[in-house]
This record gives C-alpha cells, structure tokens and sequence, in this order.
C-alpha cells in the first residue's frame, strides 16, 4: 500500500514550501509575474498560483469587518464597459468588497447581502460618486447612513464641463486664435500652483485671448471654495450665487453641472459637517482607485476574476510575517 505523508511546512503544491511561497508572495506585491517568474526560473502559473496562496494567508490574517464609514466605487476590468465594484472601510483604509456583474443596484445588494443586515445598519456614512443606482441600493440596505458625494468625482464633472468649451472653442475658431487653445487641456484642468512656470504663462497668454475659456476657468477655479463651508445653509448661499453668475454667459456644460449639483445637493451638503469633513480620508477611494490601475496594468493578460478579487481586497493589506510559517500552521494550508 502506498501512503501520502503530509509535511506541515509545505505549501499548496507539493513541490514548494511554505517559506518560499510566502518569499515568492512578497515578490509579488511589488513586481509582476512575469518578472519574478524569469528571475527564479519558474513558470508564471506556478508564481500565480503561490502569489495567490499568499494573498488567501494575508485575508484570512486580516481583521473582521465591520466598516462606519464605507467607499463605494467601480472599476473597468475589460474594454466593453464590464465592472466590477469595489466597497472599502475608509476608515480602517482597506477594501473589504469585491463583485458583482456590474454597477448596477441588484450588484451592490450582493456586498450588503454578503454583510448582514446588522453590521449594514452599523454603516453610518456611504461615501460615492453621483450614481443613482449606488445610493438606492445603500438607503434601501443600510437605513442608517448618510450619503457623502465623492469629491474628487464631482470636480470630475466640472472638469469635463471646461474641456467640452474648450473643445467647443478650438472647432469655432481657427488661425492664430485656435493655436492659443491647442494643448491646453491639462492647464485648464490643474490647480494653478500645480503648473510649471511655462504652462502658467501658456495659460495666462490663453486666458487672455479667449474670453469664453477665461469666464469658464474662473467659474472653475471659484467653485473649489464650495468644500470650505462647515455650515450648510452658507454652503447653498454660495452655490445659488454661482450658479446665478451663469446667466447670460452661454456656458451649456456649466449650466448642466449646475443642474447635477442641484438635484444631488443633500450628497454635497453632507461635506459641510465637520465630523465628515476632518475625522473622513474622502480621498482614499481615488487613492485605491490609481492603486488599482497599477496592478491591472502589472497583471496584463491575466483574465482571472479571482486573482483581481484577492489582487484588490490585499493590496492596502500588510504583509504576512515570516514567523507565522515557522511552526509548519497558519497561514498556509
């Protein structure tokens, strides 16, 4: 009779130990597949596999969760307008979600479902984009959490406001007034102190120039002092004055942004408490976000769903110790 003896100190496969998985795992979270694949003469699907033994050990390692304050957000996964969606605890600074089919409400529903309802009725504050299905979802499952409009999604829209005049503006012009506009497209979107000195005097040469880009960019750069406020009826004070500068200005995509802010303003406002604004990273689900894309390019080719689930769920977790596999137990099985 031939008998199998199991060799605590060995990993998943057989031929690979817990210690080298565990190096190999480590590896991983800084460099590609492919890379540390040719450097220890291995086959990439062997490191896959062992990068995601690691990454099982780093989640079963990892806190509960019970999230206040939570992140919701999608990403692209393949060309085709395919998403997934990302839910994380903002305050403890990782993502703890990760699925759904797409954007959609019945989706997010499968993270408060995979929850429970009573650590969803513990969510206090739901941070997202201007996404309707996002907060229908969230105000039918957790009936106690205030809706904080992303930021940094907002000024996206504004953003685009700009760019759709300057775009307007570069087609109605031509000769020497168009070649003020060209390339210009990063300096109209920046914070001004973020501009070199030449771009700063290519602005200013453009602004100059073209006064329909010269109202817009200054209704732009105004509105930044919309997320000063801490007191929310001077918050709609200063955005029905913005608003009313519009007239008679023939800034369309202005005027529709005004109308998206109008119709989410209980979103926005909630920025003005104090216990949102100062206690609250909101730039944390950008931050993931850009983090995000970074492995998705590393891991180019890579069609897993697995391997991104477990890729986003550890990539703000820290990594294993070596003296957990010491004994030959936990984290690897």
């Amino acid at each position: 009779m031939v008998r199998m003896e199991h060799l605590a100190w060995l990993a998943e496969h057989p031929a690979t130990t817990k210690r080298f998985a565990l190096h190999i795992g480590e590896r991983c979270r800084k460099e590609s597949i492919k890379d540390v694949a040719s450097e220890f003469g291995l086959d990439w699907k062997r490191v896959k596999e062992m990068e995601m033994e690691y990454m099982r050990a780093q989640l079963s390692e990892s806190p509960e969760v019970d999230p206040g304050v939570i992140g919701i957000d999608e990403i692209s996964v393949c060309k085709g307008h395919e998403y997934r969606i990302v839910v994380s605890d903002i305050e403890k600074h990782r993502p703890i979600w990760f699925g759904g089919e797409d954007r959609s409400e019945e989706s997010l529903n499968q993270f408060y479902d995979w929850l429970g309802p009573e650590k969803s009725k513990k969510i206090r504050l739901a941070v997202m984009d201007m996404w309707k299905a996002f907060e229908n979802a969230t105000r039918a499952k957790a009936t106690d959490a205030a809706i904080l409009y992303d930021k940094f999604h907002v000024m996206k829209h504004l953003g685009e406001a700009i760019d759709t005049v300057r775009k307007s503006e570069y087609a109605r012009l031509s000769g020497e007034e168009r070649s003020y506009i060209k390339g210009q497209k990063y300096n109209l979107l920046s914070n001004k102190e973020n501009l070199t000195l030449p771009a700063k005097k290519a602005l200013k040469l453009l602004l100059s120039k073209n006064k329909r880009l010269y109202t817009a960019y200054l209704l732009k750069e105004s509105f930044e002092q919309l997320w000063d406020y801490t007191y929310e009826g001077s918050a709609r004070t200063f955005f029905d004055n913005w608003k009313q500068s519009l007239k008679w200005q023939r800034l369309k995509p202005f005027e529709e942004f005004a109308n998206l802010i109008d119709r989410h303003w209980d979103g926005i406002a909630a920025y003005c408490k104090p216990e949102n604004k100062n206690n609250v990273s909101l730039g944390f689900v950008e931050g993931l976000n850009n983090k995000i894309r970074v492995f998705q390019r590393r891991a180019y080719g890579i069609k897993d769903q697995e391997y991104l689930r477990l890729k986003v769920l550890t990539c703000m977790l820290p990594k294993l110790s070596k003296s957990s596999t010491q004994k030959g137990e936990e984290p690897f099985k």
